[in-house]
């Protein structure tokens, strides 16, 4: 049985619809405030689900160690930028006790989080505030934010163009590690330790791309991380000499996230993926060939059959092909599609809770 420490996954991890209302204030000032997140979230990832007419449709993610209005979009290379400067779209401006505040920027499409009638998706993390630097690896981290119950850290850091170390925070092992050039027009990368059966550092993965595993010694110097630091090769992506970098490190907790792979079947009764728990969030890649990044939660429509997905690498609005179950235990494929589930090949996801199997009292959890 799946125990874990965490009896509340939402305490952690929340994913918190809204829809817009088309308020709007002067340049410097909130439009609205969003509630119900559960907790002050440390890094808040938005995405407008259903492309309304003036809408800004690019995933934007924000964090308390950059600080909020600063965004980075996961469907493209962009460098980072302010949304109350030069972003001119608006977006997140502040971090609240239970929420975020909505800017509204000051260029022509200055509503574009909050569209009249818009709907739109956040998916919000507990890490612990803006953080303080880390020194465990060569490169001094300026901010590392840590949670380590939850098992994520954030962390900011300047490359240096050569073979580095970074110190994450989480006295644990990373199982998944995503990285952003804030500076320059670079892709995502990321690793993952499901990605290679024995030597996972070799390879990458692109957050901003369908692209299948890369074996680049550039990226992760071919080094497996640590307990408390990863490792960096010279590639400017994750390492541009004199350029801001943003670090988000995850490691596994029982009954509260997952980090794993599987092999798809090709059936339309598809391959199931044990967890442990009933996901509240799905993201999927197949990293042996190429594919979308495919994002599903319990909170659009979330319920069986009935869950739509988004894409981490495109602008577009949600999908309602309907192509996986959410389980008390885990999920399931219910595709043919190659996309998530082709014959033989190798998928990599990540996972967190709505509920654990058992709790830390050794009470079995009920599913809603």
């Amino acid at each position: 049985m799946a125990y874990t420490t965490i009896n509340k996954s939402s305490d952690y991890f929340n994913t918190k619809l809204y829809t817009g209302n088309g308020a709007t204030s002067s340049a410097g000032t909130l439009a609205r405030t969003i509630t119900g997140v559960g907790f002050q979230p440390d890094f808040t990832w938005v995405k407008e689900r259903t492309s309304v007419s003036g809408g800004y449709t690019s995933h934007s993610l924000h964090d308390a160690v950059r600080t909020a209005p600063m965004t980075v979009e996961s469907n493209s290379t962009n460098a980072e930028q302010n949304v109350t400067t030069q972003y001119g779209n608006g977006g997140i401006g502040s971090f609240t006790s239970d929420g975020f505040g909505i800017y509204s920027g000051t260029g022509g499409n200055s509503n574009n989080f909050n569209v009249n009638s818009g709907n739109y998706v956040t998916w919000n993390w507990l890490a612990n505030g803006q953080g303080s630097s880390n020194t465990d690896g060569s490169i001094n981290t300026t901010y590392t934010s840590v949670n380590t119950t939850a098992g994520f850290s954030i962390s900011k850091f300047t490359g240096t163009g050569a073979n580095a170390t970074v110190g994450h925070g989480l006295g644990a092992v990373p199982k998944m590690i995503i990285i952003k050039n804030l500076v320059d027009t670079e892709p995502w990368i990321v690793y993952h330790a499901g990605i290679d059966a024995t030597a996972p550092q070799d390879y990458h993965l692109r957050l901003n791309t369908t692209d299948a595993r890369i074996n680049e010694a550039a990226i992760w110097n071919d080094t497996a991380p640590t307990s408390s630091v990863f490792s960096l090769g010279s590639s400017g992506a994750p390492n541009g000499s004199g350029d801001a970098t943003i670090a988000y490190c995850f490691a596994e907790k029982t009954g509260y996230s997952k980090f794993g792979s599987y092999v798809g079947n090709g059936n339309a009764d598809g391959t199931f993926i044990y967890t442990g728990f009933k996901p509240a969030f799905v993201m999927l890649k197949r990293s042996s060939n190429t594919s979308d990044w495919y994002m599903f939660d319990n909170k659009r429509e979330g319920y069986n059959v009935d869950n739509d997905e988004i894409y981490a690498n495109l602008s577009n609005a949600e999908d309602t092909a309907d192509r996986l179950d959410i389980l008390s235990n885990g999920f399931k494929m219910r595709t043919t599609g190659g996309n998530l589930n082709a014959s033989g090949e190798t998928f990599i996801y990540m996972a967190f809770a709505e509920a654990p199997l058992v709790g830390s009292n050794n009470i079995p959890a009920n599913a809603r």
